[in-house]
């Protein structure tokens, strides 16, 4: 396991920091970057649930305020790419799992890697989803993107398959400027470095803001 560095902020402080630069005159001031605006919102795992009821407590207030405010779930975007493969195949991948963590549980985890990483990594992958989403809603509100919002969340459902600081490299230049936070369950142990999940090695490649 990763060992955090930095002390933690409560998450109560972080939204409380994140709502106050989105809702700043002239704009949200997520980023120090006006034409990248990605922000990271780490989170400890066990406090999902509580993480949940913050982004829903300000994705109310914002609505109220007239903004418009996406959630995207990983985890759904993976479980409709692993479904549109067909029920035979998911019954088959199931099948084939549970036979190989009888004989050798990294066997099996290695074999789930292979088969899920083509629909989690890379341009195509769920990036392409996540930029498809995005998209959708510019093109719905084309002259909103200063009071629009994204969640990405549910990330913690990809673990171990899952490196966020590729999705949010796919995605860079396909967000039409619309301010997008990656909410993320693990540590932070240096000032650009996150452990996903607290577990994995901590990965340096961070150009947004962490909050708070």
């Amino acid at each position: 396991m990763t060992e955090p560095i930095f002390q933690e902020s409560s998450l109560t402080e972080a939204f409380s920091a994140l709502k106050s630069d989105l809702i700043a005159e002239g704009g949200p001031r997520i980023s120090t970057m006006r034409n990248y605006r990605f922000a990271i919102l780490p989170y400890r795992p066990h406090e999902e649930f509580k993480l949940r009821a913050l982004v829903h407590h300000l994705t109310v207030e914002l609505r109220a305020e007239g903004w418009g405010v996406l959630p995207i779930s990983l985890q759904k975007l993976l479980l409709d790419r692993i479904r549109a493969t067909g029920e035979a195949s998911v019954k088959a991948l199931i099948e084939r799992e549970n036979r190989l963590y009888k004989k050798d549980p990294d066997r099996a985890l290695a074999h789930l890697r292979d088969k899920i990483a083509p629909h989690i990594e890379g341009p195509t992958g769920i990036a392409a989803d996540v930029a498809r989403l995005i998209s959708e809603l510019a093109d719905q509100h084309p002259d909103r993107a200063d009071r629009t919002l994204v969640f990405i969340g549910r990330a913690g459902a990809l673990y171990p398959f899952f490196r966020s600081s590729a999705l949010l490299k796919h995605i860079d230049g396909k967000t039409r400027n619309i301010p997008v936070v990656l909410l993320y369950p693990g540590t932070r142990t240096d000032t650009t470095a996150l452990s996903f999940m607290g577990e994995l090695d901590a990965d340096r490649d961070y150009r947004p803001r962490i909050y708070p």
